[in-house]
């Protein structure tokens, strides 16, 4: 009767759909899309290959000692960074460093100090999307 009752639960597991699991990264991104809507009602979805273009692209806006993400973030994904004065960072890609982007606050405010040093301004939530997306895909 116990075996029974196992294999039911067992099967009753494997029917439930993945996305019932989502993690807080999942949770994130679809807060971002949320947010993403209405910021731009054409939005349609995030982009990895945008959010490498972010990470990488050199921005004017921001401090002149950080013009990209890549200036203490590497454009190496999955190598670690160190800021300007020397602390190393861990790899940003989610394939190294899986306990990353796991806490919203921590990554809200990561976001908004570097949004802040490199772009000038506040990330928007599409861009804060497709970064996440990208650093996901790494």
């Amino acid at each position: 009767m116990q075996q029974n009752l196992v294999a039911l639960l067992v099967i009753a597991a494997l029917t439930v759909p993945v996305s019932s699991f989502a993690g807080p990264r999942d949770d994130l991104l679809a807060q971002y899309a949320t947010a993403a809507r209405k910021e731009t009602p054409a939005f349609s979805g995030f982009s990895a290959a945008r959010g490498k273009t972010l990470h990488t692209q050199k921005f004017a806006g921001g401090k002149p000692d950080t013009p990209a993400c890549t200036t203490c973030h590497s454009e190496n994904t999955r190598g670690a960074g160190r800021t300007l004065t020397g602390k190393a960072i861990e790899a940003v890609a989610v394939s190294v460093t899986p306990q990353r982007y796991t806490d919203p606050a921590k990554v809200e405010k990561w976001f908004k100090r570097n949004c802040n040093e490199v772009l000038g301004r506040a990330c928007t939530a599409q861009e804060k999307g497709d970064w996440l997306s990208y650093m996901i895909s790494q």
